[in-house]
């Protein structure tokens, strides 16, 4: 273990408010270095797009390497690539040709901050460093390629932009999507990426991802059942960024076919699935369970 690296059993004593704010602290100082000596405009708002998140991706790379023994410093790139890849996903969902959204964060989106041309480039960038970040962690050659694989399949069009293509049809559909079919688009679309992070740690370490999959699946998809009740019942303060924009689209959402009790009953239920999920693990795995819990109680 590199010295100077935490060690897993003192991140395993924090509590998860803790190992999540220590989870983003990682994230901003390894891409800071990751940047670093860029200054122009596109390299400040790509360290711009990736503030005041929750930094829940990141934490669930750090955490799911220190239950196998990894040390963050090993772990820090692969989470910092997750969340430049996340807010990629987020500066491009804004633009005006896909949802056209003002806020994000609690913030003005990156296009509102500087312009589109910039917003683009900030997001194909941070897309590219993320794959850079992975290539460079101090893994195994083989963890390191399993990671840029399986990174890529889950951001692609088997994943993210899969399932964000698919939400994009779904606005000019002749009829609403089932609830099968809004599983399905959000397991991919919202899913993929809480998926790849939650079994990271698993790839790096060489050890069986079947536990931390199936932990993930749940979770992603508890994650998305959450967002859709904070756009039903949340304010744009809170939520920091623009809500009831689905029911005024028309969109189908979990909320719209379930009703908002059995919506929230489902996530619930999802929850306990992914705690269930980490019983190999046994307490070692509270922080996770923790995480799992977070996502339906979360305000924002």
């Amino acid at each position: 273990m590199e010295a100077g690296a935490l060690q897993p059993a003192a991140v395993g004593t924090m509590s998860f408010e803790a190992a999540l704010s220590r989870a983003r602290d990682v994230v901003e100082a390894e891409l800071r270095r990751a940047l670093a000596g860029e200054d122009g405009p596109v390299a400040r708002a790509m360290l711009y797009a990736c503030e005041g998140g929750k930094g829940l991706r990141g934490f669930l790379v750090l955490e799911g390497a220190r239950l196998h023994g990894l040390s963050e410093s090993r772990a820090a790139p692969v989470a910092a690539a997750i969340e430049a890849l996340h807010a990629y996903s987020l500066i491009h969902d804004d633009l005006p040709c896909m949802d056209d959204d003002d806020l994000r964060r609690g913030r003005p989106t990156v296009h509102r901050q500087w312009d589109e041309a910039t917003a683009v480039l900030a997001g194909d960038a941070l897309q590219s460093l993320a794959f850079e970040l992975v290539a460079r962690a101090p893994l195994p050659p083989e963890a390191r390629a399993t990671l840029v694989l399986t990174l890529a399949q889950a951001a692609g069009v088997r994943g993210m932009v899969g399932g964000q293509a698919l939400d994009i049809a779904a606005e000019t559909a002749p009829a609403p999507l089932t609830l099968d079919q809004i599983t399905a688009l959000q397991a991919r679309k919202t899913g993929a990426l809480i998926t790849w992070s939650a079994a990271a740690g698993a790839r790096m370490a060489g050890a069986d991802t079947a536990p931390l999959l199936a932990y993930g699946d749940a979770l992603g998809l508890a994650f998305q059942i959450a967002d859709d009740l904070l756009d039903m019942e949340g304010d744009a303060a809170t939520v920091g960024k623009a809500t009831h924009k689905d029911a005024a689209a028309g969109k189908a959402t979990f909320v719209s076919l379930l009703g908002l009790d059995a919506a929230r009953s489902r996530a619930n239920s999802l929850v306990q699935q992914a705690c269930d999920a980490l019983a190999l693990y046994g307490a070692e795995a509270d922080t996770l369970r923790e995480a799992a819990r977070f996502v339906t109680s979360r305000r924002k």
